[in-house]
């Protein structure tokens, strides 16, 4: 193969990717021109112009959008089939584009037609004879790698088609990683695809080791879905969860590249609506906290008077005394609970009330003025007012669970549950104080469960044919919140009714990455989000931080509960190097992880190192980060306990410094794609680089990381197949 005949395929293909952005920038104009008309119609001056305007609007945005995202890498595959079958090649990319006569230009991935690209093997070459990719930058085409699936084929036909480079996937491999996950559509394999294109009823469940392309997969999978059932998938919004704010921007870029952009990326601490948490609790906390016992702990709660509500009421009402005592108000209150939840009986609160005050009017005067006036004056006094809500105030989920802090409520709550070491673990992570709680992740299933315990608070309104008013024996609700502003103002507590409601939580599609980290509590309330929802789970036991995996599976399984399984299994190791993944192999089966262990496909002849660092720990990590930066040309991580990150991160503050130190190893490497600057480095603890990827890995102290909690084998196991190409573990 020739410098000149790759040099004149490249120029060939380059040539058609020109068209295709050509007809791409006129597609866009066209979107655009859509857009004015749309603006136009909106002048017309009547109902009709505005809905077409909203419409044509709506349409051309959702197009813009599309082609934006498009750009990058937009053309990225080449079929080449037989002769009798299709003369002229297929070209397959991110979208579909034609040209002005209606003829195909590029063919959006998604599409069935596409599928071949991924589904053709040399085992079973469905009619191609090669299997080109075209790797860009920008617009630019920098190389093509082929792949020859029927040699016969091609005698037979006589066809003359050069095969160039060493293959796509092997070539996808050896890419540097940055600081986000690539589009990998030009190398997704048969067993691959065939989990993206499964079928969409019930759940398709993707296991395999690490490496194996399982979150490539399953956002791709996302993607197939929005495009075969649009109206679906995008009226009822897709939901993807993922274990942390780090592993959510590192892969928020693949389903915009993609043309996907009405999807929900959610970390576990930002799945409730309106709550945002990144700080983590200590594993021996979490592990209370993701107990399923946390559930019922929860329901008792959410039953329980408001602490520092009044327990009696009195008033006199015409020649009578009437009065509610804490027995009175016990029967009150539990009878309200079993009628529904509790912000939902707001309005018959008062209602209840009334009931029991007018059972006690024995006086003939107040009998003579009968139940409608007693009504009538009772809900005008202030004092009954005031201890309505008082006594059932509106409530939110975080001042509930901030009950839990006053450790007599926490005992009696948990009475049967949990053991006083746990309860004592609980009440040291929530602290003391009154104010809102500062909420871990770890709190933020606990939150979602009390959200749905206690129901939504009824909303404020200014309208007197309110539908609540249409429950029997219900109170206008404006004197309860009047009477509620009056309450929590002065404390600087004013309460407003929360803009979203649990019925509004749920969605069409849930996609969980890294599904054997959930916890019980985290599947609860990732179950609630797909009650009706098709799904994608996509994890490995093996590397699961859980310490119960029986407890979980069982909270998995009542979050899926009546949707046909689908299971795929992936058995190749894409990401690491042979050496890399025997040491980290080898490390699973010395420590007795039952570990699914894929075959690595590529090997780099560069065995991990084993550093000791003596007494100069600091020395020995700067050295070993210098010296990966200098050989490799995208992305270090430097993996540390969980005790040491402040530290490590201040002895790698001065990337600068270091960099400058590795500027001569480095000269020599490839850096086209690599991020630069501090991007390059990044200090992370083991349970951070769940789903990540770098060039290079330095592991500080494992055995630190192994100790940190019940699961610390397994972490460490994660963290040793992070890297694809150097791994460095300082002992």
């Amino acid at each position: 193969m020739t410098d000149e005949l790759v040099e004149r395929e490249i120029a060939h293909e380059q040539q058609v990717v020109d068209r295709v952005y050509t007809q791409l920038e006129s597609a866009g104009a066209a979107a655009q021109r859509l857009a004015r008309e749309g603006h136009d119609r909106g002048r017309l001056g009547h109902e009709g112009g505005l809905v077409e305007r909203d419409a044509m609007v709506f349409q051309a945005a959702k197009r813009l959008a599309q082609l934006d995202a498009a750009h990058e890498g937009l053309v990225f595959g080449r079929l080449d089939l037989r002769p009798d079958v299709d003369a002229e090649p297929r070209y397959i990319g991110r979208i579909g584009l034609r040209d002005d006569e209606m003829n195909s230009l590029l063919i959006d991935w998604r599409a069935p037609a596409a599928a071949v690209f991924y589904q053709a093997t040399a085992a079973s070459p469905q009619q191609v004879l090669r299997r080109r990719v075209l790797r860009s930058v920008g617009r630019s085409v920098a190389g093509v790698e082929d792949e020859l699936l029927d040699a016969e084929g091609m005698a037979e036909t006589g066809a003359d088609l050069p095969i160039i480079g060493e293959g796509a996937l092997m070539a996808q491999l050896s890419r540097a990683r940055d600081r986000s996950m690539h589009s990998i559509v030009a190398t997704i394999q048969a067993e691959q695809d065939e989990a993206i294109r499964a079928p969409s009823k019930g759940v398709v469940a993707i296991s395999g080791g690490p490496g194996t392309g399982k979150t490539v997969v399953a956002l791709h999978r996302v993607a197939y879905l929005l495009y075969n059932d649009r109206r679906r998938y995008e009226s009822g919004g897709v939901l993807v969860v993922g274990p942390s704010g780090v592993f959510m921007r590192y892969i928020e870029r693949v389903l915009p590249s993609l043309g996907e952009t009405a999807v929900a990326l959610r970390s576990l601490g930002e799945v409730v609506d309106g709550v945002r948490a990144t700080r983590h609790d200590e594993p021996a906390v979490a592990d209370v906290k993701g107990s399923v016992r946390m559930a019922e702990v929860l329901r008792r709660t959410a039953r329980q008077q408001a602490p520092g509500s009044p327990a009696e009421f009195r008033l006199f009402w015409y020649d009578n005394q009437l009065r509610l005592d804490r027995g009175l108000l016990g029967r009150v209150r539990r009878q309200l609970m079993s009628q529904g939840l509790r912000n939902r009986q707001m309005p018959r609160v008062a209602t209840a009330l009334l009931d029991v005050l007018w059972r006690q009017v024995r006086s003939e005067r107040g009998r003579e003025r009968g139940r409608e006036s007693f009504d009538d004056d009772l809900l005008s006094t202030d004092a009954f007012m005031d201890f309505v809500v008082e006594w059932w105030p509106p409530v939110d989920a975080p001042t509930v669970l901030g009950w839990l802090r006053e450790p007599e409520l926490l005992a009696r709550m948990s009475d049967g549950l949990l053991d006083a070491e746990e309860q004592r673990l609980l009440l040291k992570s929530w602290g003391g104080g009154t104010g809102r709680l500062d909420l871990s992740v770890q709190d933020v299933p606990l939150v979602d469960e009390l959200r749905y315990a206690l129901g939504d608070v009824p909303q404020r309104t200014e309208d007197r044919d309110d539908p609540l008013a249409a429950i029997d024996g219900a109170v206008d609700m404006q004197e309860l919140f009047t009477a509620a502003d009056r309450e929590y103002a002065p404390t600087g507590r004013a309460w407003a009714p929360p803009t979203h409601s649990i019925e509004d939580d749920g969605f069409a599609h849930v996609l969980v990455d890294e599904a054997q980290d959930l916890t019980p509590m985290q599947w609860r309330m990732v179950g609630r989000r797909g009650r009706t929802a098709t799904w994608t789970i996509v994890g490995d036991p093996a590397q699961s931080s859980w310490p119960l995996p029986a407890e979980a599976d069982a909270a998995r399984a009542a979050a899926v509960e009546g949707k046909a399984v689908h299971a795929f299994h992936l058995s190749t190791n894409y990401r690491n190097s042979s050496e890399i993944y025997a040491y980290a192999a080898a490390y699973a089966q010395r420590v007795g992880l039952d570990a699914d262990l894929p075959t690595a496909v590529r090997s780099t002849g560069v065995d991990p190192v084993e550093l000791g660092a003596g007494d100069d720990l600091e020395g020995t990590v700067r050295g070993a980060v210098v010296d990966l930066a200098g050989r490799v040309g995208g992305t270090v991580g430097v993996v540390v306990p969980v005790a040491r990150r402040s530290e490590v991160n201040a002895w790698l503050a001065s990337w600068s410094e270091l960099a400058d130190d590795a500027r001569g190893a480095r000269a020599a490497v490839d850096s086209s794609v690599a991020p630069s600057g501090e991007d390059r480095v990044v200090v992370l603890t083991g349970l951070d680089t769940k789903g990540l990827e770098f060039d290079g890995i330095v592991v500080v102290r494992p055995e630190e990381i192994e100790r940190e909690s019940a699961t610390g084998r397994a972490t460490l196991y994660v963290v040793l197949t992070r890297a694809t190409q150097l791994l460095t573990v300082v002992t």
